[in-house]
């Protein structure tokens, strides 16, 4: 879904260094995707492809996090969702990667990690950069902080199969990660003159199949060609 929103940015990015950066982070992370979508297609008792499983599943169907079918919104907006989530998903590749338990899960995490340091070194940058801009920058980005930020909490709320994972030693501690996390978040906020929200109301859902309106219309666009020619190759 990031990779989808990412690419939306193609040819629009403020300038053409950042329209680069963007699409090289949106192509990392369909990469990564198709990776794991095709280790999971072959875990299933009907195996599916990578391709049946991004352009034949309905909204329902999808899991990902509310915060990564947001709109992309201004620039700010975009940096402040990449930054948010750029933290957690290298805390959570880097346990996947040291992990025993999936040799296969290992393999693909060893290799995106490298690409996620780097996400996650562009999108702090770009906020500290922001936050100790101009008033309008600083302004901007609390702002977009501040609207994405009822997202964060469903990075870290765990489900049965999510208990298994971590019993396993599959998955991270979700308590001590959202720790960390927070840690991370919070330091790079501090240095930009940033702050977190408070009394924010949490929102959630994505996860189990329950989405805005956002992600059915994202699927649209990204499906419409698989779905009208099914089977169809380039």
């Amino acid at each position: 879904m990031l990779s989808q929103r990412l690419g939306e940015w193609c040819g629009h990015a403020p300038i053409l260094e950042e329209d680069i950066a963007l699409t090289n982070i949106a192509l990392d992370l369909l990469g990564q995707t198709q990776s794991y979508l095709t280790l999971a297609g072959t875990l299933l008792s009907d195996t599916k492809t990578d391709d049946e499983l991004a352009f034949h599943r309905d909204a329902s169907e999808f899991q990902n996090l509310l915060l990564l079918e947001q709109p992309n919104g201004d620039f700010g907006d975009t940096i402040a969702r990449q930054f948010l989530f750029d933290v957690y998903s290298l805390l959570k590749v880097q346990h996947l990667e040291a992990q025993s338990v999936n040799t296969d899960i290992a393999a693909v995490a060893a290799k995106a990690v490298k690409e996620i340091r780097y996400h996650a070194d562009h999108s702090s940058k770009w906020v500290i950069r922001l936050g100790d801009g101009t008033t309008e920058s600083h302004d901007r980005i609390q702002q977009s902080i501040n609207d994405l930020w009822k997202f964060t909490d469903e990075m870290f709320i765990s489900d049965e199969s999510d208990n298994a994972g971590i019993k396993a030693g599959l998955l991270p501690d979700y308590s001590i990660m959202k720790t960390e996390w927070l840690i991370r978040i919070t330091n790079t906020l501090n240095e930009a003159g940033l702050t977190i929200p408070e009394n924010v109301d949490m929102q959630s859902g994505g996860r189990k199949g329950q989405h805005t309106e956002l992600l059915s219309i994202m699927l649209e666009e990204m499906q419409v060609l698989p779905r009208l020619h099914p089977g169809a190759n380039w």
